[in-house]
C-alpha cells in the first residue's frame, strides 16, 4: 500500500531529486496545486493569476519511509522564512507550502513546524504554510525528472542560492 505527500518549495525542478533518491519513494511528479484554475499550464501558473504553486506529489511506501521523514527532508530543501518565493524564484507560485492530505499529515506537519520554530535555527519567523491539499495537476512532460534530462540547467538552478543555503544552514546534520 502506498501513500502520497505534496510539497511546494520553490521551483519544482529542485524539489524532485532530494525525495526521489530516498528508499521507499515510488514516484515523484512535478505539478501544480493550491489554485483556482482547472488543468493549469506552466504558462498559466507563472503568470501568477491562477493561485497555484509549483509542487511535487510524492508517492511513497510508508513501510520504508514515513511522512514525518518526508517533512524533515522538505525542511532541508527550502528557506522556511521566505513566504514569497524560494531563492532566485520569486512570486506566489513559488511560496513554500506543506499540503496535507489527512488530519494525521496535518498533525505531523504542525508538530514538525513547531519543532523547527523551537530549535531557533532561524532568526526570522517560520512562514511556511500548512494547507489542505486540493487537486494536483501534473506538469508538462518536459518538467518531469528535469534534473536527469537537463543536468546543466538543473545545476544552474540549484546554484541560484538553494545549494548554498542548504550547505550553510544544514551542514552540521
Amino acid at each position: 500500500m502506498s501513500e502520497k505527500a505534496v510539497f511546494s518549495g520553490g521551483c519544482f525542478w529542485c524539489m524532485v531529486e532530494p525525495f526521489e533518491e530516498q528508499p521507499g519513494i515510488l514516484n515523484v511528479v512535478s505539478g501544480y496545486t493550491g489554485g483556482h484554475t482547472k488543468n493549469p499550464t506552466y504558462e498559466d501558473v507563472v503568470s501568477e493569476t491562477t493561485g497555484h504553486t509549483e509542487a511535487v506529489e510524492i508517492t511513497f511506501d510508508p513501510n520504508q519511509i514515513n511522512y514525518s521523514q518526508l517533512v524533515d527532508i522538505y525542511w532541508r530543501q527550502t528557506d522556511p522564512t521566505d513566504a514569497m518565493g524560494q531563492f532566485q524564484d520569486r512570486g506566489e507560485s513559488y511560496r513554500p507550502v506543506i499540503y496535507t492530505l489527512s488530519d494525521d499529515q496535518r498533525k505531523v506537519a504542525e508538530v514538525s513546524k513547531q519543532a523547527l520554530i523551537d530549535s531557533h535555527r532561524f532568526k526570522e519567523p517560520i512562514v511556511t504554510s500548512i494547507e489542505d491539499a486540493g487537486p494536483f495537476y501534473a506538469a508538462e512532460d518536459y518538467h518531469q525528472e528535469f534534473y536527469k534530462k537537463n543536468p546543466r540547467r538543473f545545476a544552474i538552478e540549484e546554484n541560484g542560492g538553494r545549494q548554498q543555503f542548504k550547505e550553510s544552514v544544514w551542514r552540521s546534520e
